[in-house]
């Protein structure tokens, strides 16, 4: 019995542009294409989705927890499901399980965990963000500062050992503790090696960058910012054009005013995109938790240690939509690539994520005028909504 079937929308943005009246026809777990509605084959099985429109699945590149867990807590298989279950009614369909700076043990399982991910098929996942610990003690943020060092060969041997079996893996770094020698060679292999929680200059940003440096980690937070006489990484991430960026959109780590002005900045290939930095509390009423044996409240639409440091984002990739569309302003088009076009371009998975076009991942959301997510469907399955 074929699986080939017409999923019918008033509107249908494909991640560049909008088809009205339209039909996804997808199989396999892949799209076929986008056709009128006349156009839809025969013997296709036909899904109206009623009201609002369709767009690509959000693509997130750091999701530290959801569901009640942290990869930090338990690194296993059951722990990852969690993650990305937890996500899915907010519009995920493709993300990064991040693990926040960790002794190398802890890594190591992590690392085992995510292979097994991969070898399950687990829906949503999309691979692993190790961020850290080779960071700046100087911008550490939510970080434990005793775990924090350089790294050495024992490290990268692990990193590029992991990604033998972890295909899709972002490793977040700063220039103060990672040579550009070793930057180059976690690039060569396909590593995707971010810049963030880094006090670093302009120019040793420019350098990690040409050496293979190719994203920025939550942009403005934790970095060296932008003076008048050095632009630090904030200013790099801005001015590079082959820096992608990711952003938390939440109105608390970074300001509207200071969003609007990087939006109009950054113009290059490398584009700002959208990422949750979410933590154990999406999909939960839960109002606090640890971190490497700290706690963390929840409050007031923030998780804070208690010393007031931001520690993670209580933010879903929908309500990060719905912040840079109606409080930034941006054209609906532009807030939905943010979420899935971008980071899947930033990972260099664009040819199956963050789009609707023949022999990409059916992976997409159904979404009211309002911006609510009615349903989720990963790889053509409905993964959240009423008939779910």
């Amino acid at each position: 019995m074929s699986d080939l079937t017409a999923f019918l929308s008033d509107r249908i943005f494909d991640g560049e542009t909008w088809h009205e009246g339209a039909a996804l026809i997808a199989s396999g777990g892949s799209v076929e294409g986008i056709v009128g509605a006349t156009g839809i084959p025969a013997g296709a099985r036909t899904v109206r989705l009623e009201g609002g429109f369709v767009a690509p699945g959000f693509v997130d590149l750091q999701v530290n927890g959801g569901g009640g867990v942290m990869l930090n807590d338990r690194q296993d298989l059951e722990t990852i499901r969690t993650i990305t279950a937890a996500h899915m009614p907010f519009g995920t369909t493709a993300l990064l399980a991040t693990l926040i700076t960790e002794r190398p043990e802890v890594t190591r399982r992590a690392v085992e965990a995510g292979a097994a991910a991969v070898k399950e098929q687990v829906p949503g996942f999309l691979g692993l963000h190790l961020e850290g610990p080779h960071l700046s003690l100087a911008r550490k943020g939510a970080h434990d500062p005793a775990l924090i060092r350089a790294m050495d060969d024992a490290d990268e041997a692990l990193l590029l050992a992991a990604h033998r079996v972890v295909p899709h893996l972002l490793v977040t770094v700063a220039p103060e503790s990672v040579t550009g020698e070793r930057i180059a060679r976690l690039a060569a292999d396909g590593i995707v090696v971010s810049l963030g929680h880094s006090d670093t200059d302009y120019r040793s940003a420019a350098a990690a960058a040409k050496a293979g440096a190719s994203v920025v980690t939550h942009i403005f937070n934790a970095m060296s910012q932008i003076g008048n006489r050095e632009p630090g990484l904030a200013g790099a991430a801005l001015d590079i054009d082959s820096l992608h960026a990711g952003l938390i959109a939440d109105g608390i780590h970074v300001d509207p005013a200071t969003i609007a002005i990087a939006l109009r900045a950054k113009k290059g290939p490398g584009r700002i995109f959208l990422v949750t930095d979410a933590m154990a509390t999406i999909g939960t009423d839960m109002r606090s938790f640890t971190l490497n044996g700290r706690v963390i409240r929840r409050a007031n639409g923030s998780l804070r240690l208690e010393d007031g440091t931001l520690a993670g984002a209580d933010l879903d990739m929908i309500s990060a939509v719905r912040f840079v569309h109606e409080t930034i302003g941006l054209p609906l088009e532009e807030a939905l690539r943010m979420a899935s076009t971008y980071p899947a371009k930033a990972m260099g998975v664009s040819h199956r994520h963050g789009r609707l076009a023949k022999e990409s991942h059916a992976n997409f959301v159904h979404l009211s005028d309002g911006l609510a997510v009615q349903g989720v469907w990963i790889e053509g399955r409905q993964v959240f909504g009423s008939a779910a």
